[in-house]
């Protein structure tokens, strides 16, 4: 990378990413462009590729910082709780809420952008991003799967079972149009009988 100084690289860098995230959330990662990208940054669509291979990579960094975040902040409030039941029911709450509220994931889980990233890619690419994003909650599936009461002792179970709940953030038709039954009320009681067939007791 002639021409930068370790300063200017890492704020490129920086900078890339946080452009890319901006226009991944308003155009979605197949509508976005390398060029659109790097005018943001003001750089030419040569020097991205001086910092990442490709438009995917770019978003799997995205994609990386995002559930990071997400998980680091929700693995602080769980392990101030107790209560396993609690702290299944918190998870299921946090993951249900940053799913509705933020795009990245949303399109991420609900819009399948993850398969262009599988068919987009080459296969070292592709097992790079799968090792790169799969950052998850393992010290707390570990603590459920060991306490007494929990019905389950695979952790990876657990994670694919919380994983496939919350497309139903894609199915807010559920509710019923006279008002009496919200998709709020729907998810809140699918989370407590999540939590009720999780554990024995």
């Amino acid at each position: 990378m002639n021409g930068f100084s370790d300063e200017e690289r890492k704020r490129i860098r920086e900078e890339l990413i946080e452009s890319g995230r901006d226009l991944f959330v308003r155009y979605g990662l197949e509508r976005t462009r390398i060029k659109d990208i790097t005018d943001e940054v003001g750089i030419g669509t040569s020097t991205f590729y001086q910092f990442f291979d490709s438009k995917e990579l770019l978003y799997a960094e995205v994609l990386y910082r995002e559930l990071t975040r997400f998980e680091t902040d929700i693995e602080e409030e769980v392990m101030g709780i107790d209560d396993p039941h609690e702290q299944v029911r918190t998870v299921l709450q946090r993951t249900f809420e940053e799913v509705e509220s933020n795009p990245i994931v949303h399109n991420l889980i609900i819009e399948d952008e993850i398969r262009a990233l599988q068919t987009q890619l080459s296969d070292d690419d592709r097992e790079y991003i799968s090792e790169k994003l799969s950052v998850g909650m393992t010290d707390i599936y570990n603590t459920w799967v060991n306490h007494e009461s929990f019905k389950y002792d695979d952790p990876e179970m657990v994670n694919e079972l919380f994983r496939s709940l919350v497309f139903m953030t894609h199915r807010k038709d559920l509710a019923r149009p006279d008002g009496e039954t919200s998709y709020d009320q729907i998810r809140d009681t699918l989370i407590d009988v999540v939590v009720d067939g999780l554990f024995d007791d």
